[in-house]
């Protein structure tokens, strides 16, 4: 053990390197090490940490004292204290170079298959609906289909990914809901409880998808980039409603009605083995990613967040704080939303502006291309308002509040519009509005709780689940028994503008406290 005051330790142990940012170098002044006794806090000193620790090469165990060492490392690492020790922030390049873009990415893909998989079922039901006369009201019920195995799953699913870790669930998930997708055809072909009970079993797998995407962003981000990383997530979710509503006409004209099913299940599979073999669930276990990354990540991590999480959670405490009602108000309104136009609009052109199913699916699929690059400016904005200084806490309410007051807006210029240009246009803004809400309460989650993130997201998603399936089932009984799609849409706009409302009086950005009571 060598002596604090020493500055040059033993021989064995190779020089502590200054671990900087590559992108700026400054002239490094003398090597100081502080006393415990030292006064002058104000000074830019470097100091070793000391902690105990074990070598493993040593033929013995020998329990000594040496600057700290990060899991995989086996240089030492100095700190530098006060604020300039802390890393900086990374460039627009590192941080799309970086693992863990990496790893979001391969999330967003994930989710990209999730959206493709269920909207599918928008399109197919136009041609399925006329062999099989079925009425509006009943395609209502096989499209909420998928809502009854998706209200099942999200609690059950994030707790499992608060304990297991998102990796494996959302393997887990991938493969089942890829195998759900794939056998519809031959479902469909057989009874109608067989096609109803594979669409219920692919929202059964797809209930955990969200919850995993919460798990490993607040796992491998720090919260300054953590809108971003869920808009780029995010992005893939609206591709995918995008690709599904573009391609599936294109496939079922080539392969017939289940063209489309069995090659997105086809790719579900394929993303399985690349996920498995390419991601880690934590930047610790990466063996992917440079020292400068892991560093970075662990210094602006919070201490807290590595808490071990109960493999029951509080629910009694976690449902007696507005905050997480104010979650559940949120995502069920977002889900009623979603679900209104990811389901209806295809229908919605083609009854009221009588275009053909591939012309609907296209003036569908446009606004969730936009809402996927709407949603990544508004990441960026979002993140570059708490780096300079406002609330995390103000800084939702703002995300939310354009998250549901712009589509409110837009759904009563949809109802006026004229044409279905114009009508296009309004719904293009609407679901890119929409997008901000991702920056809102979806980030939200990982704030309030990150160690119950996962569960929580389980029970905002089930409310909203519950909300979906009464948008998506109401809304085909509403059109029978009023004869008007704008009324509901009308019923829309009115909901967004009071949950905007509900979420400004009792959302936080702060840490709540759910392992202890009132």
């Amino acid at each position: 053990m060598f002596s604090p005051a020493a500055v040059n330790p033993p021989s064995r142990f190779p020089p502590a390197a200054i671990r900087q940012n590559p992108r700026q170098t400054k002239p490094i002044q003398p090597l100081q090490i502080l006393s415990q006794s030292s006064s002058d806090s104000t000074s830019k000193r470097i100091q070793f940490h000391h902690e105990p620790c074990r070598l493993r090469n040593s033929s013995r165990l020998v329990q000594i004292h040496i600057p700290r060492v990060s899991s995989d490392d086996s240089q030492p690492i100095v700190s530098v204290s006060g604020d300039e020790g802390e890393a900086s922030e990374p460039s627009f390049l590192e941080f799309i170079t970086s693992e863990r873009v990496k790893v979001v990415a391969m999330v967003a893909l994930a989710l990209a298959l999730c959206n493709a998989d269920r909207v599918v079922m928008s399109v197919a039901i136009v041609p399925l609906s006329q062999s099989r006369g079925w009425s509006q009201a009943f395609a209502g019920v096989v499209q909420s289909s998928f809502l009854w195995g998706y209200m099942v799953s999200p609690i059950a699913g994030g707790t499992l990914v608060d304990y297991y870790g998102g990796k494996i669930v959302m393997a887990c998930g991938v493969a089942l809901w890829s195998m759900a997708t794939f056998l519809t055809p031959w479902a469909a072909e057989n009874s109608l409880w067989a096609l109803l009970g594979m669409r219920a079993l692919l929202g059964i797998a797809e209930g955990v998808a969200l919850p995993c995407m919460n798990n490993m962003i607040a796992r491998w981000f720090p919260q300054t980039e953590r809108s971003r990383a869920v808009a780029l997530a995010m992005a893939g979710f609206q591709l995918g409603s995008a690709i599904g509503l573009t391609l599936s006409p294109i496939l079922m004209s080539q392969g017939g009605v289940g063209g489309p099913f069995i090659i997105f299940g086809l790719s579900g599979f394929l993303w399985v083995l690349v996920w498995v073999s390419a991601t880690s669930s934590t930047p610790e276990r990466s063996p992917q990613i440079t020292k400068y990354e892991l560093e970075y990540i662990q210094s602006k991590r919070k201490k807290s967040q590595t808490k071990t999480v109960k493999i029951i959670p509080p629910f009694k405490r976690l449902l007696s704080k507005l905050p997480t009602w104010s979650l559940i108000v949120a995502n069920s309104m977002h889900s009623w939303g979603f679900f209104v136009i990811l389901s209806w609009m295809p229908i919605y052109f083609k009854t009221i502006y009588h275009v053909d199913l591939r012309q609907a699916a296209w003036f569908s699929a446009v606004p969730w291309s936009m809402m996927a690059l709407v949603g990544y400016f508004a990441g960026v904005f979002s993140d570059k308002l708490i780096q300079n200084g406002v609330t995390v806490t103000l800084t939702r309410k703002i995300m939310q509040s354009i998250g549901f007051m712009g589509p409110g807006t837009a759904l009563i210029g949809l109802i006026m519009a004229k044409s279905p240009v114009v009508a296009s246009a309004w719904l293009t803004l609407a679901v890119g509005l929409k997008s901000f809400s991702h920056c809102g309460f979806l980030v939200n989650l990982q704030e309030i709780a990150p160690q119950y993130s996962g569960v929580l997201h389980g029970i905002s998603n089930t409310a909203g689940t519950l909300a979906a399936i009464l948008g998506t089932v109401g809304a085909g009984f509403f059109v029978e028994l009023v004869g008007s799609f704008q009324g509901f849409l009308l019923l829309t706009s009115l909901l967004y503008f009071s949950a905007a409302m509900f979420w400004n009086i009792f959302s936080t950005g702060e840490r709540v406290n759910f392992d202890e009571g009132n």
